[in-house]
């Protein structure tokens, strides 16, 4: 070997065509790994062309679903980068019956320790494709309230409106009671109970509450509004305001709205908002005390 040669040489001398393992009758060397890496990278780089391409030249002017554009770009991405790792294996040269038995001894690794991740991995192919959860899409999940801003292969990132990002295993998306207030006509009822005294004007109350939701900019004027009657209660008549909104998106601001209007007619029409009350009866007894001897 020259003795003028640089550090970089000198390791490529060596190591380059070093085996460092071997994959059936195949020594791996370190210009193997390189090539095979390169051509992961270029098939990522590759793969950031295309999205940004069909985003923004493609789905832009054809103005598809949100969640539509996500599945496909996440399926593209996945597609070319399967395709460059399989060319960086075949450019060394690997068996296909290698990959077929590494996959195998994979396979049942996963299968025995890894249960839990497999079963994500699966759930966030279902999401993908089956799509019942979708980028966009405003959930309730266990006392979680928000929307869906990303969905990867193991898990999905739920953003509260609090600006609070939520990581959900996808297998729980799948596997457990979800609300999905996006799926199908995102259009919802709301719920808004109210309670008034005793002797109140029940048709006055009932007007008073219609026309609060008439009111509202947000409250959909068809399917109209209407009023429950729902029970005598023990401090109050208990009554429920019902109406439609667009989406789940402004919920429990057009609740909030609501309560501040319905506050304002009850109280210039001097109608009564009662709040619990109980009676004490006290029973007074002369109780004659003897001196002690």
């Amino acid at each position: 070997m020259p003795d003028d040669l640089s550090i970089w040489e000198i390791l490529n001398y060596y190591y380059s065509d070093a085996v460092l393992f071997h994959v059936q009758n195949l020594g791996i060397t370190v210009s193997h790994l390189v090539v095979a890496l390169f051509s992961v990278l270029v098939s990522l780089l590759i793969s950031m062309l295309v999205r940004t391409f069909l985003q923004k030249r493609i789905f832009k002017k054809m103005k598809i679903d949100q969640g539509v554009e996500y599945a496909m770009l996440k399926v593209i991405h996945y597609l070319i980068l399967i395709l460059g790792i399989f060319i960086g294996l075949q450019s060394i040269n690997i068996p296909l019956g290698a990959l077929v038995g590494l996959f195998a001894v994979v396979g049942v690794g996963i299968g025995f320790g890894l249960q839990n991740l497999t079963s994500n991995f699966t759930s966030g192919l279902i999401l993908l494709f089956e799509r019942p959860v979708k980028v966009g899409d405003r959930l309730e999940m266990n006392g979680v309230w928000g929307d869906v801003v990303r969905i990867n292969l193991r898990t999905s990132i739920i953003k509260t409106p609090d600006e609070v990002s939520i990581i959900v295993p996808n297998s729980k998306l799948l596997d457990e009671f979800v609300v999905n207030y996006s799926f199908g006509n995102p259009r919802i009822r709301i719920h808004v109970p109210v309670g008034v005294a005793y002797g109140s004007d029940v048709e006055k109350v009932s007007e008073l509450l219609l026309q609060a939701a008439e009111e509202n900019v947000r409250v959909l004027k068809t399917p109209a509004a209407k009023v429950w009657f729902r029970a005598f209660g023990d401090s109050s008549l208990n009554f429920e305001l019902l109406c439609w909104i667009p989406s789940a998106e402004r919920k429990f601001d057009t609740i909030s709205e609501l309560n501040y209007a319905i506050d304002a007619a009850f109280r210039a029409n001097g109608v009564e908002i009662p709040f619990p009350q109980r009676d004490l009866h006290l029973r007074s007894s002369n109780v004659s005390l003897g001196n002690e001897a």
